[in-house]
């Protein structure tokens, strides 16, 4: 694959993170040579609300923290880093029109979106919406007009999850409504790391607040009424994290997800106490629960980390 090193680190996570997964453990953080020998007392470990979860350093390669990370559960739609990956390796027109279609519409939940059947969209306004507004139809669209058509690219999305060694992960669909689609912390935290690696792209989108599509024709027709009214607006979208709008954090990379079978999920490439960081939160429950519990891990990093200024920061590589 593009980067051996991604591979050799994973194995390492991979062996110490099966070590942590009891319950809620920690690795103990090595003091650095240089630090005074009069320290206080390490912080305690953070109450977290998800009932999965991995913190692994990017630079060392070991997990600093774990929560079931083994455990395989449904992740809602951070399928669709999977989705926006395989959209990038096709290497098809970003400025390609696509037309949103009834196939499109979920019918699997039921949720709605601001997406009318019938518009067109380029495939990189679908790539944004899919990632920061967690839009259904627009991660839909783009991996039914994939070469090949939606069956061979969820083949690809296993596919891509084997050659990453996700071992714990299943792919049926490429928008994350079913609850078949399912990981463990552990392969969404190699997932993340190679995608933050490998796809500059995703990583420009996914750490963006908001996004817009500028000046839309909007059609709004109300129950009762014959008429529909229409108007020009600015159609903007928020980021599904709303951490990303926090400037207290530094974020590289960012997925969420929900569906009642999933509960609130996360996943986060950041910088935390000079460290760089993957987060995996699974499970929580609760609209602020992952936000909260992301919360806690900044505030329990940065209490244990080594003194800021030690540690060395994580490249991340061009996709070549």
């Amino acid at each position: 694959m593009k980067t051996v090193l991604t591979g050799l680190i994973l194995l390492c996570v991979h062996t110490a993170a099966a070590a942590l997964d009891a319950n809620t453990s920690a690795v103990e953080l090595n003091t650095p040579p240089t630090a005074p020998p009069s320290q206080s007392e390490p912080a305690s470990m953070p109450e977290l609300n998800a009932q999965s979860v991995l913190v692994y350093d990017q630079v060392s390669g070991r997990p600093l923290l774990a929560k079931n990370a083994t455990m395989q559960t449904p992740i809602a739609s951070i399928t669709k880093l999977m989705t926006a990956m395989l959209v990038i390796n096709a290497g098809l027109p970003l400025d390609e029109r696509i037309t949103l279609t009834s196939d499109d519409r979920d019918t699997l939940k039921g949720t709605g979106s601001r997406l009318a059947i019938g518009a067109h969209y380029t495939r990189g306004q679908l790539l944004h919406l899919a990632l920061i507004a967690s839009d259904n139809r627009a991660a839909h669209a783009l991996a039914r007009s994939y070469p090949g058509g939606l069956e061979r690219f969820v083949a690809t999305m296993n596919r891509t999850a084997r050659v990453l060694g996700m071992r714990d992960t299943v792919y049926v669909e490429p928008t994350g409504l079913s609850s078949s689609n399912r990981s463990t912390a552990l392969d969404l935290a190699k997932l993340a790391d190679y995608a933050y690696q490998n796809y500059p792209e995703i990583r420009q989108i996914t750490a963006t607040g908001q996004y817009t599509l500028g000046t839309q024709r909007v059609v709004l027709k109300k129950k009762h009424h014959r008429q529909a009214k229409v108007t020009y607006r600015t159609v903007a979208f928020n980021n599904t994290n709303r951490l990303t709008r926090m400037d207290d954090w530094h974020i590289g990379l960012s997925k969420t997800g929900f569906i009642n079978e999933a509960g609130h999920c996360l996943v986060m490439q950041a910088e935390v106490a000079d460290r760089d960081v993957i987060i995996v939160l699974l499970d929580a429950m609760g609209n602020n629960s992952r936000a909260n519990d992301a919360a806690r891990i900044k505030a329990w990093l940065e209490e244990t980390s080594p003194a800021h200024g030690t540690r060395a920061h994580y490249t991340a590589a061009s996709r070549t």
